[in-house]
């Protein structure tokens, strides 16, 4: 007798709703709890064909049943493998990262909210902390130039400008030449006042041109920054906990995952508040310690992650302030050195040795 989906279903609910209650579980608390639609007679059968292959035992005449020893095996195994197939499923992800950035950024969100059963969110990378790999202008008309932007993780961003004069081609790939000479390998902060006058002075009679091209160039930065997407999951986890789960504290819980510039602002202030150089550095905010004042029943656990070619962003767990800290620092140290191998300097030597 084969142990089928549906035998599956009826043995972990049965397993699940026993480590709860402490209780025997009958058909009609399975035909209750479970997904399946069936009568309380065919889980019966069900049940006694499970208790045939081993997996559960009746205590008492008349009582449900309870997991036998091969149950609750069963039941750890199937965890773990649940556990390995979530790892492999991001790994397989994270090798696919250039085309498939927002489903491993979920991926990864939903991994993490699973693996320690809070909420979770992740950033998408943050363009100001992106280094410009390089601009190129052209010159689609009268007065008009055509700016493409490129980013460090070939982010690439594009913009037509209107500029005072009318430059021949010539002049635009001069002017493009001088502008990558100093640009080249700057993020958004490295664009200072010296070095927009260091520009300026090197584009001779074409100062209002390059101005208005610098200026888009920032431009185009913030408003991908402002625009940046942020992934949550697990939102309902943390209403599990009696002490977050009158009217008013729930409201402002789940207030603070759907309205996205609260959010923008914790990750904003999170990023800030960590050297953007350090991967892997965990923080901890203690209820009030946080950045969002509706979070303040809560703990934040976060991490800055990089995925490689300056495509960095924050990462964070959310859970009443009796969480379990150590399970949670565990999962997002071990998390952080999973992306690490495979982004890390030490991925990209065994890939040039291969």
């Amino acid at each position: 007798m084969e142990l089928d989906a549906r035998k599956i279903i009826i043995l972990k609910t049965i397993i699940k709703n026993y480590l709860e209650t402490g209780e025997p579980v009958g058909s009609r608390t399975i035909s209750k709890y479970s997904e399946l639609n069936l009568s309380s007679a065919t889980i019966r059968n069900e049940m006694s064909d499970l208790e045939e292959m081993g997996y559960i035992i009746q205590p008492h005449t008349s009582a449900g049943r309870i997991p036998s020893d091969k149950g609750y095996r069963f039941y750890v195994d199937s965890i773990m493998k649940e556990s390995d197939d979530r790892v492999n499923e991001v790994t397989e992800l994270m090798v696919k990262k250039v085309d498939k950035l927002e489903m491993l950024l979920k991926s990864l969100v939903r991994h993490l909210a699973l693996d320690t059963n809070y909420a979770a969110l992740i950033s998408a990378p943050a363009l100001s902390k992106n280094k410009i790999k390089y601009l190129q202008l052209s010159r689609p008309g009268e007065r008009k130039l055509l700016l493409i932007l490129v980013l460090e993780g070939n982010m690439i961003k594009n913009e037509i400008i209107t500029v005072d004069e009318d430059p021949d081609m010539e002049t635009v790939l001069n002017l493009t030449i001088v502008i990558n000479n100093r640009l080249s390998g700057l993020c958004l902060n490295d664009i200072t006042p010296t070095v927009v006058n260091e520009v300026l002075a090197q584009s001779g009679g074409h100062k209002s041109t390059v101005r208005a091209v610098l200026n888009a160039v920032v431009e185009m930065i913030e408003a991908g920054e402002d625009a940046a997407d942020i992934y949550t999951s697990g939102a309902t986890n943390i209403l599990k906990y009696p002490e977050l789960t009158d009217i008013e504290k729930a409201t402002e819980l789940i207030s603070a995952f759907e309205e996205k510039d609260k959010l923008t602002k914790l990750v904003s202030e999170v990023s800030e508040s960590t050297d953007s150089d350090t991967k892997n550095s965990l923080q901890v905010y203690i209820g009030g310690e946080g950045p969002i004042q509706n979070m303040r029943d809560c703990s934040l656990v976060t991490a800055n992650y990089e995925l490689g070619d300056g495509l960095r962003g924050v990462i964070g767990v959310i859970g009443p302030k009796r969480m379990d800290y150590e399970k949670v620092l565990s999962t997002m140290k071990n998390l952080m050195e999973q992306l690490d191998k495979t982004f890390g300097k030490d991925s990209d030597t065994k890939k040039g040795k291969g």
